[in-house]
């Protein structure tokens, strides 16, 4: 079965615990602290496979996680670090956020493997809390939570060209007859449900790449229909072909078909209306004379805005080569490089910031930060990195501690501790 959207829940892995123990050997009276540290949780990964085409691997299993690290051990082992989780997708997968729709990663172009949660860090072992004041730490540092969100894939088919057209109008036979794709096609409306991808080979090397689009009807760009299923997949396209049914076989105005199906493309996503295009007057073999001439009305009509229109037989064959040799002409003045997609969502930015509790508490003269908001923030956060500490700093105030902890009397020069860290506070730019 063809599947281009699936759901799922993925999580990264948790990190180890660090772990809390002293050094107990014979003859030695009071060994120091020698709990080892815990083992990073794994990422869970997205990665391009050539092989596939299809979201059909998700709709059965709908939740994926990576192995949380172990804990530390004593004598100053360290845990174990989790397996990282791979997840093969088809390229051209674009992989959302599923409560704002914004973009995590777009497995396209040149991104073929890219990390959407990183695992927790681990925490560091009773080793690392040991002071001239402080030698018998019984405290260790618990493991960073793993990252987890709920997204959508999307499959948005990567072609040079779309097939755009009602149903019935003969894209599937042009598409069959250009290139190597071999689509079923029968005299009936919504035969093509999948869009349908083929290469065309011309004899100088100007190749490009075309998708017949399944036919739209009107209100696709409001999901009437199978409407956004099919619109998706027009996303990436550089150029669009309108396939009309000129000699009007089932009774269908060609002229006011175009204009439909560009009200869809416009209400969908007015880039979209933007895009080059040309009209292929299709079914020419059966126009009879007599009347008014079909090709000269989507002429007079298109041409004057610099769309041209080239009368084709699907069945034929006749107009064609002129037809894809004007194609490969434009595309070979376009940018080649394939419509990527652009990051709107950071998950390690997003999560971070969620409502986690925490307290402030003066004790010894001292500001003591806790609570899970705390341990994960110092988990996320390179504090020995300029641009580590500056993060730090402004999630300190976006989160509005900054603010407790001047109602609770802070001043410039005292001390805030954080599970084991000690910093001067200075009033800050961020």
């Amino acid at each position: 079965m063809f599947a281009d959207r699936a759901k799922i829940w993925i999580r990264s892995g948790n990190g180890g615990n660090g772990h809390c123990s002293f050094r107990r050997e014979l003859y030695v009276a009071n060994g120091g602290p020698d709990g080892g540290d815990g083992g990073k949780g794994g990422d869970l990964i997205f990665e391009v496979d050539e092989g596939l085409n299809t979201l059909v691997d998700f709709r059965h299993k709908r939740k994926f996680s990576a192995e949380d690290g172990e804990e530390g051990q004593k004598r100053r082992c360290h845990g174990k670090s989790g397996k990282d989780l791979i997840l093969k997708v088809p390229e051209g997968t674009v992989v959302k956020e599923a409560n704002t729709g914004k973009v995590i990663a777009d497995m396209s172009g040149e991104n073929r493997r890219q990390i959407v949660l990183k695992g927790g860090k681990g925490g560091l072992g009773n080793q690392h809390f040991a002071t001239a004041t402080m030698q018998v730490p019984k405290y260790a540092q618990p493991g960073q939570p793993a990252m987890e969100l709920e997204v959508i894939l999307e499959l948005k088919v990567i072609a040079d060209v779309g097939l755009v057209g009602f149903p019935n109008v003969g894209k599937s036979t042009l598409l069959s007859r250009v290139t190597n794709a071999e689509p079923k096609i029968a005299n009936y409306h919504f035969t093509t449900l999948n869009p349908n991808l083929g290469v065309v080979d011309l004899p100088d090397g100007k190749g490009f790449v075309m998708a017949d689009i399944p036919g739209l009807i009107e209100g696709a760009s409001q999901g009437v229909g199978l409407g956004h299923e099919f619109l998706r997949h027009i996303e990436r396209t550089k150029m669009l072909i309108h396939v009309v049914d000129a000699a009007g076989t089932e009774g269908r105005d060609p002229v006011e078909d175009i204009h439909k199906i560009n009200q869809e493309l416009e209400a969908y996503n007015p880039e979209l209306a933007r895009r080059a295009q040309v009209i292929a007057a299709n079914k020419t073999d059966l126009i009879y004379s007599g009347g008014e001439d079909p090709l000269e009305r989507l002429r007079a009509e298109f041409e004057p805005k610099g769309i041209r229109v080239f009368p084709v037989s699907g069945v034929s064959g006749q107009g064609i080569r002129e037809m894809l040799y004007y194609i490969a002409d434009r595309l070979g003045k376009m940018d080649t490089k394939t419509t990527v997609f652009e990051q709107e969502y950071f998950p390690e930015e997003e999560l971070i910031y969620e409502q986690l509790p925490y307290t402030v508490e003066i004790e010894d003269g001292m500001y003591v930060l806790e609570g899970p908001k705390i341990e994960k923030m110092l988990g996320y956060t390179n504090l020995d990195s300029e641009k580590g500490f500056a993060f730090f700093q402004r999630f300190l105030k976006n989160t509005g501690i900054l603010e407790e902890l001047e109602a609770a009397g802070i001043q410039e020069g005292d001390t805030v501790k954080m599970y084991g860290l000690q910093f001067e506070y200075l009033k800050s730019e961020y």
